[in-house]
């Protein structure tokens, strides 16, 4: 058996437990680590807009940035319903920019009857638009909403830059929670449907 002190000394020489080089790595680690977290765009909610903020908040966003814009007027239920949804959608995906702006700022003469109408931008050009509720389904959830936006372009991701495996983990979590919800509304269902 090895005296205690000659193995603590054995040790405090032993190159694999040198804490300042440990600690200089990890540093150097951690900051690489965040600046690349500060270089994806953060939002985070769903931004008002007028007329007058369109093509810089939207067509001149970054190439590299999706932008879901709704068109709404307030008293309309169905824009309270799509707002909702966004709202949620923002905090989750930071890296999509929501924004929001009335119609008639946006398009005059827009008709109410189109109320409400998502536009998706990007790179300066229209990908999508989703005129009424009723691309959403009979009930509008962020969920659906979601897997709606995704359906054909990485809309909303987690921050990773729109990379293939990043997309694919962002549609697997939307379709997750989307089961849970019906799996939940279903159960909540159940335990009223019991009588006597």
């Amino acid at each position: 058996m090895k005296n205690p002190k000659k193995q603590l000394e054995d040790l405090e020489d032993d190159p694999d437990f040198d804490d300042d080089r440990f600690l200089h790595e990890y540093r150097k680690k951690r900051l690489a680590e965040m600046r690349e977290a500060a270089k994806v765009q953060r939002y985070g909610s769903v931004i008002p807009i007028s007329g007058s903020d369109f093509v810089r908040e939207v067509s001149q966003a970054p190439p590299d940035v999706w932008v879901v814009v709704i068109l709404y007027k307030d008293g309309y239920p169905e824009c309270g319903i799509l707002l909702q949804c966004l709202e949620e959608l923002a905090t989750k995906y930071p890296a999509t920019k929501f924004v929001k702006i009335i119609s008639t700022d946006c398009i005059p003469n827009y008709p109410d009857r189109n109320l409400p109408t998502l536009l998706v931008y990007n790179n300066s050009a229209v990908k999508a638009n989703y005129v009424g509720m009723h691309n959403f389904g009979r009930r509008c959830t962020p969920e659906g909403v979601a897997l709606v936006l995704c359906q054909s372009d990485p809309v909303l991701n987690d921050g990773q830059s729109g990379s293939e495996p990043s997309r694919q983990a962002v549609l697997e979590g939307v379709r997750q929670r989307l089961i849970e919800k019906v799996v939940r509304d279903h159960e909540d269902d159940d335990d009223g449907s019991f009588s006597d």
